[in-house]
């Protein structure tokens, strides 16, 4: 069947995400131009770790998207955009959050001025689930009161709303994602699973963790590929914010427990007070409503919460793998 879109632009294409998406979209037949983030080392970052034959189909663009000119550069030819880079790790935003506003607004800035120049058929901006902050509700639907209770989030419905803005402002073909907790193999070490599992099979013998009672709705990150895709090829979804979730939610206590099972480890789970987020910046609780993707496009999250969680310590379990994460440092 001929694809809707001759050429896609991914953005942050080497992160955990943005690469699985993109060996998606490999194995969905498209062409794409994946963008990655210029360094002097020649690294493609977790496309380093896709297999060679996907590798070598791909166009690789180097650049950075605080950079107008080089944005321009990467839009220009592709039909379609998949906009997820961004700085994303929560903590390190109280630290620097000035680097999140330059990467995650004026960064999407950026996509949305050279999209409009262009003529850009489609751009997907991806959001979070934590601009939703604690649920007032649940499940939380696309309608939710938005709250910024991180720099970080604060900054990713910043946005949001400037998307929206060209939307509305120029009509440009604004669609914006919002998964809720992804997880799977090469997830950074800031996240709560590779941090539980990174310890577990080092032989840690107490799991260090934050606050245990906040819950999150998690998606296998093949099922959040697989969304993004759908979402690009439905002609229902322009204009329109969509929830990305499962419309199951665990605690974090819950979830370590189970990892902890599922990696053969009796390490005890141990509080660690630099690991806790400030009071009000915790989001207490996400669950998120899938009615609306599932309506639109007839995606359904295929992978079962142990099913996933067996994959990801598998990929885990690979010494190659486990060496990456320094388990014993906390990772902002």
């Amino acid at each position: 069947m001929a694809k809707k879109f001759k050429k896609v632009l991914v953005t942050g294409a080497d992160g955990f995400i943005g690469s699985h998406l993109t060996e998606y979209l490999v194995e969905k037949g498209y062409k794409v131009r994946a963008f990655v983030y210029y360094n002097s080392f020649n690294s493609y970052g977790w496309l380093d770790s896709i297999p060679e034959k996907t590798l070598s189909k791909l166009e690789i663009f180097t650049g950075d998207v605080r950079d107008p000119n080089g944005v321009r550069n990467a839009v220009n030819g592709c039909d379609a955009v998949l906009h997820l880079a961004a700085l994303i790790a929560i903590p390190f935003s109280y630290h620097s959050p000035d680097s999140y506003v330059d990467t995650n607004v004026k960064g999407t800035l950026n996509i949305l001025n050279a999209c409009r120049d262009f003529g850009v058929k489609k751009l997907l901006v991806t959001s979070t689930s934590e601009v939703y902050g604690t649920a007032k509700y649940v499940p939380i639907d696309e309608e939710h009161p938005l709250q910024g209770q991180s720099p970080y989030s604060a900054t990713k419905i910043g946005a949001d709303q400037i998307a929206f803005s060209f939307y509305r402002s120029f009509n440009l073909p604004v669609t914006i994602v919002r998964p809720f907790n992804t997880y799977g193999p090469r997830q950074s070490a800031r996240a709560v699973i590779p941090t539980i599992i990174s310890q577990a099979l080092s032989g840690a013998k107490q799991i260090k963790l934050g606050s245990l009672h906040p819950t999150r709705d998690l998606v296998y990150v093949k099922d959040t590929a697989a969304g993004f895709v759908k979402i690009l090829e439905s002609n229902k979804t322009e204009g329109e914010v969509i929830n990305i979730s499962t419309k199951r939610e665990i605690s974090v206590g819950g979830l370590a427990k189970k990892i902890i099972k599922l990696c053969g480890s009796d390490a005890k789970i141990a509080f660690d007070g630099k690991r806790e987020r400030p009071g009000k910046s915790e989001v207490e609780r996400l669950l998120g409503d899938n009615t609306k993707l599932k309506k639109t496009t007839k995606w359904i999250p295929e992978t079962t919460l142990d099913k996933g969680l067996a994959e990801t310590i598998g990929w885990f379990s690979d010494k190659e793998n486990l060496k990456l994460y320094k388990s014993h440092i906390y990772n902002i």
